[in-house]
């Protein structure tokens, strides 16, 4: 499975994530290291690492074992995924990165849409 249980539970933990250059990860978060809060108990399987990056899959994020916390697809929009929830410490007034960056990406893709087809709508 893709999808394993983690040997050590994350739930409730706070861990130290290693942003790797030239990411989009560390495009959005312009720090090395971050700190980030968990919810889980599952996470990648470090046996399709290998797989997973061959396929065009990038690890941006790693734990302090170098394990997956952070993946994104280089040809995608936007595809940055997490084993933490970035929503958890972001609020209107410090947005968290991540969600900064999903949201310019998000009206980046409409205006894009929009100016293709020569129709802009007003709201």
């Amino acid at each position: 499975m893709v999808i394993t249980a983690l040997a050590c539970s994350l739930v409730g933990q706070q861990e130290r994530v290693t942003i790797l250059p030239g990411t989009r990860a560390a495009t959005l978060y312009r720090v090395e290291d971050v700190t980030e809060a968990y919810y889980c108990s599952y996470g990648v399987n470090p046996e399709y690492r290998r797989l997973l990056e061959g396929g065009g899959m990038v690890i941006s994020g790693v734990g302090s074992q170098g394990e997956a916390r952070i993946v994104e697809l280089p040809t995608h929009p936007f595809f940055v995924a997490t084993l933490f929830l970035p929503q958890a410490r972001s609020t209107a007034e410090t947005p968290h990165p991540i969600i900064t960056g999903y949201a310019a990406a998000a009206s980046m893709h409409r205006v894009a849409r929009h100016s293709e087809s020569g129709a802009f709508p007003s709201s």
